[in-house]
């Protein structure tokens, strides 16, 4: 049979329009004979997320980004729409989520599978979307911190710094430098010095070393004798010790109640007064010896007949 050119451009029509929406499709990353299913998910920022970035579970690539824009209802989240071609069952209470494939790639993303056992995610059904924080998220939530404190020590330092100009005018400057060149001076002085004690004791050497045997030899000699007191009968001589203090406390008992002659003395208010008294005419006897000495001395080269004197030291005159 025959065929018609008008058919035979039909056809040739027909078969150019279909391998160019293959082809366009091809390009665009998708394969019209897989059998992938389309989810949709949204986020409030999708920034580095590009169409044709990897969808992987598990970081196996099972599908890829078809699609991104607004959702259309006023809410500016942008709905993103995935193309997933794995025979991977999952729930279609799954979340979509976004995170980072590098420091310097873009983002993807990964689909982390429910299996709650309800109803398998179907052709066009929303996942929940959440995003996951990146290296660089993470740096900034440090480095935010860091660089408020850097700044405020920074503002700190500057304020140090306009105190420091105001508080070091020419004359402290002038007054600082003076007193570093004293305090070189000094350190030179110094260090003359240590050289002049180090000659000293290079010269006293044998001296110090004679001083440090017998420093030595002084301290051998009384560990000897601390070791020889600890080696004594302390306890001996401790109990005699408290047994003679005993006694001595028994004496003083005595005493304390009138026992004995000192008990008595302390005691025995009679004798006391006795004492007294005796002593008291023992010193008028010494003031009259020495008011009156004639009376008691009598001494006569030639055989004078003394002078007596009555009690009162009138001297008596017996040629009445």
């Amino acid at each position: 049979m025959k065929i018609s050119r008008e058919v035979k451009t039909g056809i040739l029509v027909v078969l150019g329009i279909a391998l160019f929406i293959f082809g366009f499709n091809y390009l665009k990353g998708q394969n019209l004979f897989d059998k992938s299913i389309t989810l949709y998910t949204s986020y409030n920022n999708v920034e580095g997320l590009t169409p044709s970035m990897p969808v992987t579970i598990n970081g196996l690539k099972v599908g890829k980004v078809a699609n991104i824009g607004f959702k259309g209802d006023g809410s500016g989240q942008l709905l993103v729409e995935l193309l997933v071609n794995s025979d991977f069952p999952f729930s279609k209470n799954s979340r979509a989520e976004l995170y980072e494939t590098g420091l310097i790639g873009g983002k993807a993303i990964a689909i982390v599978p429910d299996f709650d056992n309800t109803e398998q995610a179907q052709n066009g059904d929303f996942l929940e979307g959440r995003v996951k924080e990146g290296l660089s998220e993470l740096v900034n939530q440090r480095l935010t911190p860091l660089q408020e404190k850097i700044e405020r020590m920074m503002v700190s330092a500057n304020g140090v710094l306009t105190n420091l100009n105001d508080v070091f005018d020419e004359k402290t400057k002038a007054n600082l430098r003076n007193s570093i060149a004293e305090l070189s001076s000094t350190i030179k002085s110094f260090k003359s010095t240590s050289e002049s004690i180090n000659q000293m004791v290079k010269s006293n050497q044998k001296n110090i070393d004679s001083v440090l045997l017998n420093a030595n030899k002084l301290t051998g000699d009384l560990a000897t004798v601390t070791n020889k007191i600890s080696e004594s009968n302390l306890d001996q001589t401790i109990a005699d010790l408290e047994a003679t203090l005993s006694n001595f406390n028994g004496i003083m008992g005595g005493m304390e109640n009138g026992n004995g002659s000192l008990g008595k003395l302390l005691k025995d208010d009679g004798l006391y007064n006795n004492l007294e008294g005796a002593t008291l005419q023992l010193e008028q006897l010494l003031e009259d010896m020495k008011l009156n000495p004639k009376r008691y001395v009598h001494f006569s080269l030639f055989g004078k007949k003394a002078k007596r004197y009555d009690a009162e030291g009138n001297e008596i005159n017996e040629d009445n």
